[in-house]
């Protein structure tokens, strides 16, 4: 052993030993607890950052303990191949999309391996490639048979920036999710999956999920929008038509004024065929949302059809207007308008001077349609003012049970999770396996012309023109008949969906090798980003449910238990631009000034270019403030980074990246060394602990040493503050540190204390802790199967303690006492200590005072 700690050295060599003998390797084993632990797969963007290297330390510290446990521990790594990016750069470089990925993930998963992550490396999977997507059109079709899955003309979100769809979940504030680029909206053909079919066993199976974060679940719930309420149907006068609208409050329906409607509502569409006005406003309305960056922009118009609904309870007339501030499909398409409760009905009726209260009036009696008889019989009152003598909650109840009983409405339970919207206009992207034939027929493509592999273009044009050409570009033979393949291509969330079960059997020759699943899943700690909640987090949820209704996987839910960490921020400088533009400047090029308490008061660079300090935010390219992984691993080694990244923070709080706390805890891993270095060089190291010859202060150092194990174990294992273990082992440390060794058993105490010091502290410094338990250890066999350390029941057994002795009040010394003796007996070892018998030698004692376990105090004279 080197006196010197040299990560980069050891890190090499431990990483090697790893490699040769497939260390983290495993299959299923059923007399072992599985333990799968599994973080978000990355997207190969070609270079790790600090939220990267977070995510995957959190998860591989937790593998390593689980492993320590004894557990048969599964924590693969893949790729999220496909998407966006890749296509943007081929574009913008002239590079093909397949070889700018290829090589990112190259560079990437020897990054992953600097920092010495425990991955089961044969079981790595890559979404973009067609072992892997092949089983995911496979799946589609399937779907597709049992009528899970539909293609219709819709409205969609459309991205002006990155040119496709966007589905609910990936609108953020009305905005990409992805580029911020505030979004427009497009009518055209999409495939969808029957998300909302499974709407009511997502919502009720968050119940399930006792280890997720109560945030995300409740992020989940409002984002599926369960509400009860009722269908009214209203005939439409002088006419067999009628229109449904759903109202969560039946009571407002004496309040109603008028029917609004969406320019797609199936009775706007009939009016057009005839109606010229009607149908070029709807013509305007798909112009105007082509055009518009967000339905907040475009200008709220409306039509009146001059037609009229016939209200059931006070047979007024409310005329129905098409608006579209009903653009968006949400709950409904059709709403009963009252101005009085909402404002977005009053901003409208304002608009065209539209009655804004309800009128009690009948109808007029020379119109020719007849008033239904039950409706009669039922309403035995002239008017509302019924209804408006009694409380809400009768109101509400009366009012629904009336329209129920009258058969014109219908309990009803609505939604707000809509259908997942899967179709994407781009070309990186997993192709949809679906086909047209000549009468444009939808044919889903056989098993056996599966996979259908993506064609590679290579250069700008080729994409350009795969993109415009669209369906005709691509003919397919299907049974001898001429077909042509859909173009689109899958979201990439299609493939983060279900990859995880992949890395259960990755080179299977189906889709899930069941048996390999289900000793695997559920996953047991997943870890990721909460920005996924509403996005990928139901996703995945959903596709488990379908998998397990084709009898593929036997679980209801994918994870037992979700961690989500928060993100890595560092200091951000810029400068004002002569054009009033924000230019960011990398922090290594930054000098600053600070207060008394750390705070910068002044910023500037070497040119002496004064700049704006933003504060710590997230670490990101477009602030220019990231940390390169690669360098902070050169300088001071993965173990330090590692240990470092758990140590800052608590896991679900964002991570303040300085430097200073970096060498920190370079320092701490640097003590340790030595202290283990001095020790293996003394000739009694090797010495067997007696713990029945332990003196009171080594059990007390022995106390804190079994304590600690308790803690660390509890505070990675249940607690997951990550943070508080590494404190409480710092403590240990810093104790061993300052403890002289006498005799033989301090030796002896000293090993056993490295030793267990070295186990708690494997999973965050696993190079570091290789090196050392081997040297540590006796019989130096270079493997990995260090266990966890059990603490000893009796050493934590309180028998000894430190109490202070006073004289006058004053404390000269402190002496370890047996808390089983008596005061006698502690009063007599007290007056033995030489720093008190020279106060009370000759002295008179006036009185002795004795607070069990803490003080002995003599009063002198």
């Amino acid at each position: 052993m080197k006196e010197i700690y040299q990560p980069e050295e050891i890190e090499k060599y431990v990483q090697n030993i790893w490699n040769k003998n497939n260390t983290f390797t495993v299959t299923e084993n059923d007399k072992k607890e599985k333990y799968y632990c599994l973080a978000m797969l990355p997207y190969p963007s070609g270079n790790l950052h600090m939220g990267h290297v977070r995510n995957y330390t959190i998860s591989d510290v937790i593998a390593r303990y689980q492993r320590m446990l004894g557990k048969n521990v599964l924590q693969p790594i893949g790729w999220d191949a496909f998407g966006l990016p890749a296509e943007e750069t081929a574009i913008k470089n002239n590079i093909s999309p397949k070889l700018w990925t290829y090589r990112n993930i190259k560079k990437m998963k020897k990054q992953l391996k600097s920092l010495g992550f425990s991955y089961d490396w044969s079981r790595e999977i890559t979404t973009c490639h067609p072992n892997f997507y092949h089983w995911e059109q496979w799946f589609f079709t399937k779907m597709y048979e049992k009528k899970l899955v539909y293609k219709k003309s819709s409205s969609v979100n459309w991205c002006p920036v990155d040119k496709t769809v966007l589905a609910n979940e990936q609108v953020i504030n009305g905005c990409c999710w992805r580029c911020n680029t505030k979004i427009i909206f497009k009518h055209i053909p999409q495939w969808f999956i029957k998300t909302t079919k499974y709407a009511e066993e997502l919502l009720n199976d968050i119940e399930k999920l006792k280890y997720w974060p109560e945030k995300v679940k409740k992020m989940q719930k409002n984002w599926i929008g369960r509400s009860e309420g009722l269908n009214i149907t209203f005939n439409i006068l002088n006419s067999k038509n009628k229109i449904t609208i759903y109202t969560t409050q039946p009571n407002l329906i004496m309040k109603a004024t008028y029917i609004a409607i969406s320019p797609f509502h199936l009775f706007s569409r009939k009016l057009a065929i005839k109606n010229k006005i009607i149908a070029k406003f709807i013509k305007k309305t798909y112009e105007m949302m082509d055009s518009q960056s967000c339905i907040d922009s475009i200008k709220k118009l409306g039509k009146n059809t001059k037609k009229y609904v016939i209200h059931p309870l006070t047979n007024t007339l409310l005329p129905i207007w098409i608006t579209n501030y009903l653009l968006v499909e949400n709950i409904t398409d059709a709403i009963i308008a009252i101005p009085a409760y909402n404002q977005n009905d009053m901003n409208f009726a304002i608009q065209y001077k539209l009655k804004s209260k309800p009128t009690i009036s009948n109808l007029n009696s020379n119109i020719s349609t007849p008033i239904n008889n039950v409706i009669r019989k039922k309403r035995k009152f002239s008017n509302y003012q019924k209804f408006n003598k009694i409380n809400e909650k009768e109101v509400f109840s009366d009012i629904s049970r009336l329209l129920l009983e009258m058969g014109i409405a219908k309990k009803t339970i609505h939604y707000k999770l809509k259908d997942w919207t899967v179709s994407r206009q781009r070309y990186w992207g997993t192709p949809i396996p679906m086909a047209t034939d000549k009468k444009n027929r939808i044919i889903p493509i056989p098993d056996d012309q599966l996979p259908i592999i993506l064609p590679e273009k290579n250069t700008v044009q080729e994409i350009q023109d795969f993109l415009k050409k669209g369906k005709k570009s691509n003919p397919i033979n299907i049974n001898n008949q001429l077909a042509f393949q859909e173009t689109d291509t899958f979201d990439t969330f299609m493939e983060s969906s279900w990859y995880y079960i992949r890395y259960t059997s990755p080179n299977f020759n189906s889709m899930v090798n069941t048996e390999a699943a289900n000793y695997w899943l559920p996953i047991d700690q997943y870890i990721g980003g909460i920005e996924h909640a509403t996005m990928h987090l139901i996703y995945i949820r959903l596709y488990h449910k379908l998998l397990r209704d084709f009898g593929l996987v036997n679980t209801d839910e994918p994870i037992k238990k979700l961690l989500c960490q928060g993100m890595v921020l560092s200091d951000a400088f810029y400068f004002i631009t002569n054009t009033n533009q924000r230019y960011w400047v990398s922090p290594s090029l930054v000098n600053t000034k600070k207060d008394q308490y750390g705070k910068i008061t002044h910023t500037y660079k070497e040119n002496g270019k004064k700049l704006i300090y933003a504060g710590m935010i997230k670490m990101s390219k477009s602030k220019n403030n990231g940390i390169e992984p690669e360098l902070i691993i050169k300088k001071y080694g993965a173990d330090t980074v590692r240990l470092f990244i758990m140590f800052a923070a608590p896991i679900e709080s964002s991570l303040e990246w300085k430097e200073s706390g970096i060498k920190g805890i370079y320092r701490f891993l640097q003590k340790l060394w030595k202290l283990i270095y001095h020790h293996i060089n003394e000739k009694n190291y090797h010495i067997n602990l007696d713990t029945t010859e332990l003196t009171i202060q080594q059990k007390q150092i022995r106390y804190k040493l079994h304590k600690t194990i308790i803690k660390v174990s509890d505070d990675i294992n249940r607690r997951q503050t990550f943070n508080t273990a590494i404190s409480a082992i710092m403590e240990l440390v810093n104790c061993l540190i300052k403890k002289k060794k006498e005799n033989e058993q301090d030796y002896a105490l000293m090993q056993e204390s490295l030793m267990i010091v070295i186990k708690m502290l494997y999973p965050f410094t696993p190079h570091f802790s290789f090196i050392t338990f081997q040297i540590l250890n006796k019989n130096h066999t270079i493997k990995d199967d260090i266990s966890w350390p059990i603490a000893d029941q009796e050493a934590i057994l309180e028998t000894s303690k430190i109490i202070a002795i006073q004289i006058n009040g004053k404390t000269r010394c402190t002496i370890s006492i047996n808390i089983n003796h008596s005061k006698e007996m502690i009063l007599s070892q007290a007056k033995k200590e030489p720093s008190i018998i020279k106060f009370i030698e000759n002295r008179i004692i006036n009185k002795i005072i004795y607070i069990p376990k803490k003080v002995l105090n003599f009063i002198i004279s």
